[in-house]
């Protein structure tokens, strides 16, 4: 727990502890769960969820539906229908959940199996009444077309996804810049959009990975451009050198992420593929 109505579970996909954040927000006896995380840990997410005292769970919020935020949802689904949980996502998610092999070009190896119940569409501006607190549905596309947040207004924070940056730790950090759907204008525009909102935050929820406060959630919000590009125009520089994913991935972690203790070359070799499949998809190599 977090703060007195949040709490952080750790979805750990594909067996990486603080990698993926689950959020549950609990307000007078009303719970919702923001993402599901992948099939293989929704037995275990939802043993976390329960030795929480969080189970049941009233409402399922997708930020957007990348297989690793979605993936599971067909089987939580399944393992609690006993409960009426409401599912809901972007508006332009629903045909991705539908037919989910759209969503999966350039990540190898990801099964994804369609999910046929019903989904409550969401769009700008809506409101999630969790009980009293009201929770702002806002777009901020660009990582996907389907990327959503909820603004928390009363509590000052914003549950965001991967749509602005991922940062594991204070000295490890990714870009949105993902397969299949990136869009790099709307994601400049998400950075505007959340730096305009500065003055109603003082926190900020990554899906990867964790709540950011105070002096680190500034700095999120003032590297975000500039983090992107250094990023970006690296991978392009190392890949046109050389395109072998290793000397990427060992290049990235030694110049951008010299300091990082845990998030070694081994680790992110996964992430630095995917990166480089979203410049290539996305026609920038």
């Amino acid at each position: 727990m977090f703060s007195d109505i949040y709490y952080l579970i750790d979805g750990m996909p594909m067996g990486m502890p603080k990698f993926l954040s689950i959020y549950v927000i609990e307000n007078n006896g009303m719970r919702l769960m923001i993402d599901v995380g992948e099939t293989l840990k929704v037995r275990t997410i939802i043993k976390k969820i329960k030795d929480f005292g969080l189970y049941p769970i009233h409402k399922i919020v997708l930020t957007h539906s990348h297989w690793d935020h979605a993936q599971g949802l067909s089987k939580m689904n399944k393992l609690m229908k006993d409960l009426d949980v409401e599912i809901l996502a972007s508006e332009n998610a629903i045909e991705n959940l539908r037919h989910p092999d759209k969503m999966i070009g350039g990540f190898e190896g990801i099964n994804f199996y369609p999910f046929e119940d019903e989904v409550t569409p969401l769009k700008e501006g809506d409101i999630i009444d969790l009980n009293g607190l009201e929770l702002e549905v806002m777009n901020f596309f660009g990582h996907t077309m389907d990327s959503i947040a909820l603004f928390d207004k009363s509590n000052r924070n914003i549950f965001i996804g991967d749509a602005i940056g991922m940062r594991l730790d204070q000295d490890a950090f990714f870009i949105p810049l993902m397969p299949p759907d990136f869009q790099e204008k709307d994601l400049l525009n998400s950075f505007n959009k959340l730096r305009n909102m500065r003055d109603s935050l003082s926190s900020i929820s990554l899906a990867h990975f964790g709540v950011w406060k105070d002096t680190h959630f500034e700095q999120i919000l003032n590297e975000m451009e500039d983090l992107y590009f250094k990023v970006k125009n690296s991978l392009i520089e190392w890949y046109n050198e050389n395109p072998s994913i290793e000397i990427i991935t060992s290049k990235y972690c030694k110049i951008l992420m010299p300091n990082s203790k845990f998030w070694n070359e081994k680790i992110f070799e996964f992430i630095v593929r995917m990166m480089i499949n979203g410049l290539k998809i996305s026609g920038f190599i």
